[in-house]
């Protein structure tokens, strides 16, 4: 008896066990996106659950019911009152789910963190300042000499055009600069020039520029090993992994990349996990460090990690982004959370408007110079852009993306073979084209079996515009 006892426990724990976490995920993901989209986009919660968490994929979301506490800025969600999840809005930080700690503790951790931002400069063109000449899109709208106006225009339609009801394109946002200076824009009903958007995992290559300002530093350097004190014991084996693997995926570490696996790792440490760079860390080596590429969010949240380790205090480490990097570039709008355990989530949650995040790319097109000042080592884009030979095709360079592989073809007419890309789920995508001294910005919602292709949609924008020397930094 008392052995079939404690098998029906087995059993059920090894049923229940999975719901469980799988619930816990659905009211993560529902408390941080309408967290975001209340208190950092500045939408309303009924656009953020229409929008955002209704439609493919999203059904089970339904069985959730959300809170939200407005003058706490937090947000609650919960299945029939069970597995129930809070993210929290911090100033200058954005939301985060709380997991073991109390959201007084971690409110209080933080306050007085970041003083008020200094307004863009009066009269400023963008990207030192606010202004764009550009105009705000119309059907009479003028490209500048040497463009193809018919044939960008068209590709600007058809960028946001809803062709198919059951497969929608879900764009957002689109900005083009081209010489440094904006050429045009455009956004969505309800969407502007000053909203923060997610970039997913675009937030990749953000994490790639404060890695490379911490080298500039003199705290780290890309063949430093035993970089995590799980990883300083002489046994560990994954302490033998250098900061060069970790940037270019070849860390050898197990990671399930599956965002649509409800208990793949990515969904657990996303949404999940109060730690994000223990988790990915502990994960256990498969391969080699150096000899096997594979795509992982994990090995970015365990870049934010080692990030963090190179700080005395934590707080420093929190302002970093801010003081070293959105800051110089005047990405006002830019936030970058932590998670439960302050770890900053590198790999994927950087909200920023899509001017901020042509910033972001403007900066790697100038060969990490600003305003006249190597922001980023010298030689760190090159870095960036060498292919990663373990990367099929030499696809991946460090935390960017030297080719479109999710699109079947390159477009028509083809993309310049220079571009590279950062990518972000649901079709983020900032396209840096030095060829055509271009860097154009697509922000928006493209769920599973939406009408999108980046190179099919954007290659008749890109090579609407005639090939152009880039200049020098800002």
């Amino acid at each position: 008896m008392a052995v079939t006892t404690v098998a029906i426990a087995a059993v059920a724990l090894f049923v229940v066990a999975p719901l469980y976490r799988v619930a816990l995920l659905g009211s993560g993901y529902m408390a941080q996106q309408l967290c975001a989209g209340i208190f950092i986009s500045g939408r309303a919660f009924d656009d953020v659950m229409a929008q955002d968490l209704t439609g493919p994929g999203l059904g089970p979301l339904s069985l959730f019911t959300p809170s939200v506490n407005a003058k706490e800025r937090d947000v609650s969600a919960s299945a029939f009152g069970l597995a129930h999840r809070t993210a929290i809005y911090r100033d200058g930080l954005g939301c985060t789910l709380i997991d073991d700690r109390p959201a007084s503790e971690l409110r209080a951790e933080t306050a007085g963190l970041f003083p008020a931002s200094e307004p863009p400069a009066p009269n400023a063109e963008w990207p030192e300042g606010a202004e764009v000449s550009a105009g705000p899109w119309r059907d009479n709208f003028q490209w500048p000499e040497g463009v193809d106006g018919p044939m960008a225009s068209r590709a600007v339609d058809a960028i946001f055009a809803e062709r198919h009801p059951l497969h929608p394109r879900g764009t957002r946002a689109l900005v083009v600069v081209q010489g440094g200076r904006i050429v045009a824009e455009r956004y969505a009903p309800g969407f502007d020039a000053t909203m923060p958007l997610v970039g997913w995992s675009m937030s990749k290559t953000a994490t790639n520029a404060l890695v490379g300002l911490r080298i500039e530093d003199g705290t780290l350097a890309l063949d430093d090993t035993r970089l995590l004190p799980q990883w300083q014991e002489p046994q560990a084996p994954s302490g033998a992994i250098t900061l060069n693997e970790l940037m270019r995926m070849t860390s050898g570490l197990t990671f399930d990349e599956d965002a649509d696996d409800k208990l793949s790792d990515l969904s657990q440490m996303m949404f999940v996990r109060g730690n994000t760079a223990k988790f990915a860390a502990s994960q256990p080596l498969d391969h080699k460090p150096g000899t096997h590429w594979s795509y992982s969010s994990g090995s970015t949240a365990i870049l934010s990690g080692i990030l963090r380790e190179t700080f005395d205090h934590e707080r420093d480490y929190l302002r970093f982004p801010r003081a070293r990097l959105f800051a110089p570039l005047g990405m006002r709008t830019a936030l970058l959370p932590p998670d439960a355990s302050g770890t900053l989530m590198g790999g994927a949650f950087l909200y920023a408007s899509a001017r901020d995040w042509a910033r972001l790319g403007l900066l790697f097109m100038r060969d990490g110079k600003w305003r006249g000042k190597q922001l980023l080592p010298e030689g760190w884009v090159a870095y960036t852009t060498e292919p990663t030979p373990q990367s099929p095709d030499d696809e991946y360079g460090a935390q960017v993306w030297l080719k479109l592989t999710s699109s079947p073809g390159l477009g028509e007419p083809p993309m310049p073979a220079d571009t590279y890309y950062m990518l972000g789920h649901q079709r983020q995508v900032v396209a840096m084209i030095p060829s055509k001294d271009l860097v154009v910005v697509r922000l928006g919602l493209t769920p599973s079996g939406g009408d999108w292709d980046t190179a099919r949609e954007l290659s008749p924008l890109v090579n609407a515009f005639p090939d152009r020397t880039p200049g020098p930094g800002l």
